[in-house]
């Protein structure tokens, strides 16, 4: 069967990663679905050799990957409700943000960022999917549209005159299975010179660091700068500045604007960055053709690893549910015969079973009670967090492991 790329058109032919079949990486599996069969599919991303965007063929519709069961709420994670808080300091310093402003977050799941506009007396409206995340917004006092984002939405929002100062989507754009609607859609609901702010994981970050793991089903596209400018640039939007950002890995943050707006300058960091992306060779075929065996290599130490902890009678558990995690357990065939559970603060994700694996997800009290020889950190992105959180489990001798982007053993 051929695919075409989602954004341009072109026959794709040659092939990124093909991490065999998975299921849906946030369909966490609760005890009365347990005997109930599961749907697998194919996790093979392709790259295009017009536009260079990594890409996943898509096989559920987003409304059923975002349904009313979508376990990822975002304010579990105390680092990236920092992160989120230090963004509105900064865009409502930058654009100079008042109760006359009015800012639009896509995707905005559970009011993580929103909330702190709201305590600062900005209007915002949340356009979120996902029931459970958007009924925690408004608990929130974040008005949340319930809707998937495009340009039917934006007309509709536009019509009511909620165009948008500040519109911003973060981890969003790669969720997108029709790029060209979603991006056609801020172009109508940004006021004339209003910015777009969008953050997503970083294509040569993930190349460079093996992060193969954040290839998921929920993940339609893969990122580079080089490849949102021209998706950008075909329905009449500008990128002007862009930051590089710790975040997810290594993520980036683009700036936009309409094309005719001219208050806002070109930035040097956009050709900075892009330039940095050429000499990665991510506009040729050669960079995207090696990174498979990194993802095989990273398999084998794994393997390696978990056999000859438990042949020396070692108990090994997870910290963490996140999507990321159930590509590489369900990649590497790793299931409660290596990891005997794993624990999660989001009490949506506790008493649920890891989908494709069913490896058990606990309270994090969890690790305590059991005293476990390691602990495997299954967001990486979040060690530092976690593993602070983790220091009581040196008590007992524990070690921590990470898995990305190759086997380390942390004392």
């Amino acid at each position: 069967m051929s695919l075409n790329c989602r954004f341009c058109g072109t026959a794709l032919t040659q092939s990124f990663c093909d991490l065999g079949m998975s299921p849906l990486s946030n369909a966490n599996i609760r005890p009365e679905q347990m005997n109930q069969m599961e749907r697998f599919y194919p996790l093979h991303a392709f790259v295009c050799h017009s536009c260079w965007l990594v890409q996943l063929d898509s096989f559920e519709a987003p409304d059923h990957i975002f349904d009313e069961h979508y376990t990822y709420f975002s304010s579990y994670s105390d680092s990236w409700l920092a992160h989120a808080k230090a963004y509105v300091e900064k865009m409502s310093a930058r654009w100079q943000l008042d109760a006359d402003s009015h800012v639009v977050e896509i995707a905005s799941n559970d009011g993580y960022l929103l909330q702190y506009f709201v305590a600062r007396g900005i209007p915002v409206l949340g356009v979120e999917p996902t029931a459970n995340t958007a009924a925690v917004a408004r608990q929130k006092d974040v008005p949340t549209l319930e809707k998937f984002f495009g340009v039917a939405t934006a007309r509709e929002l536009a019509a009511q005159g909620k165009h948008a100062d500040l519109l911003l989507g973060n981890n969003v754009l790669a969720h997108v299975p029709d790029l060209n609607d979603f991006v056609a859609g801020m172009k109508i609901l940004l006021q004339p010179h209003g910015v777009i702010t969008m953050e997503f994981p970083h294509l040569l970050q993930l190349i460079r660091n093996n992060q193969f793991d954040t290839i998921y089903h929920e993940h339609f596209s893969y990122l580079s700068l080089l490849t949102v400018e021209k998706v950008f640039a075909a329905h009449g939007l500008t990128l002007f500045d862009v930051e590089e950002l710790p975040t997810h890995g290594g993520s980036l943050r683009i700036y936009a604007r309409h094309d005719e707006n001219d208050t806002k300058p070109l930035s040097d960091a956009v050709d900075a960055l892009r330039a940095k992306e050429v000499a990665a060779g991510l506009n040729a075929p050669q960079v995207y053709g090696e990174f498979a065996e990194q993802a095989r290599e990273t398999k084998r130490g794994l393997l390696e690893f978990l056999i000859a902890a438990k042949r020396q009678g070692k108990s090994i558990v997870g910290y963490g549910a996140p999507a990321k995690a159930n590509t590489l357990l369900n990649y590497c065939g790793v299931r409660s015969d290596f990891i005997d559970y794993t624990v999660d603060r989001s009490p949506h994700k506790q008493g649920t079973f890891l989908p494709g694996t069913h490896i058990p997800v606990f309270h994090p009290e969890r690790i305590a009670e059991t005293k476990p020889d390691y602990i495997v950190i299954l967001p990486w992105n979040l060690k530092e967090e976690l593993i602070g959180q983790l220091a009581y489990a040196r008590q007992w001798g524990a070690k921590f492991v990470l898995l990305i982007p190759q086997v380390e053993v942390v004392d």
